[in-house]
């Protein structure tokens, strides 16, 4: 076996993730993290089928959520205040970053289980252990994550045969402007806009060999 990996959540003030805003190491790792993935589709009637296509609209980002314990009760060593250890965390996660006019960006990791570029989206404190008093003990602490790609990252991840861009294509035998649309878009029913685009007369008689545009979506509204 290796050796343990603590969790490590370290925040940064750019977008870049290249000036560290500090950072705060779990005392006590999780017992489970659970990531979500999950894609949205919309469905779109067509004008030549009974049904519905489902047509891909976007990837969701991913989201990560995990449990984690703060315990001063003498059990783990380095823990003398439950409410120092939140407000530790919560000043790397959760606070107001006064130059970036937001929470700061977080890159949390855990040895070769996790690494998530991401923002704090929820932080709920469970406590769970008092002192006569009335002083936290022991707390349990649910953090959710909601995953952070820049623009930049997503420009580069961006699928080339995606329907928000212009495409050229030349038709070969048996192609019909329908059914090159439904290729393009998932929907038939932007022939008549894209015959416009492409000035076609006849379009209905689309010869092998001839080279269609496909503009944007947005461009065929």
């Amino acid at each position: 076996m290796g050796k343990l990996e603590k969790v490590v959540v370290t925040g940064y003030s750019d977008d870049r993730f290249s000036a560290t805003a500090g950072s705060y190491t779990l005392r006590i790792n999780p017992a489970t993290f659970t990531q979500s993935a999950k894609t949205t589709y919309s469905p779109n009637r067509t004008t030549d089928t009974a049904g519905r296509i489902m047509r891909y609209v976007t990837i969701e980002p991913q989201t990560v959520s995990f449990e984690f314990y703060l315990d001063a009760t003498g059990v783990i060593e380095g823990i003398d205040s439950v409410a120092d250890e939140i407000a530790k965390f919560k000043k790397v996660a959760y606070d107001y970053n006064g130059s970036i006019h937001s929470p700061n960006y977080l890159h949390v990791v855990w040895g070769r289980a996790l690494d998530f570029k991401c923002r704090l989206t929820s932080a709920d404190v469970e406590y769970l252990l008092f002192d006569p008093d009335g002083t936290p003990l022991r707390a349990k602490v649910k953090a959710s994550l909601v995953e952070f790609v820049s623009a930049a990252e997503l420009a580069r991840r961006a699928n080339k045969s995606s329907p928000d861009l212009t495409h050229a294509r030349v038709a070969v035998a048996g192609d019909t402007l329908p059914l090159m649309c439904f290729r393009i878009y998932g929907d038939s029913r932007y022939y008549l806009e894209v015959a416009r685009y492409n000035g076609f007369i006849d379009f209905r008689n689309l010869q092998p060999g001839t080279r269609v545009l496909f503009p944007p979506l947005e461009g065929t509204s």
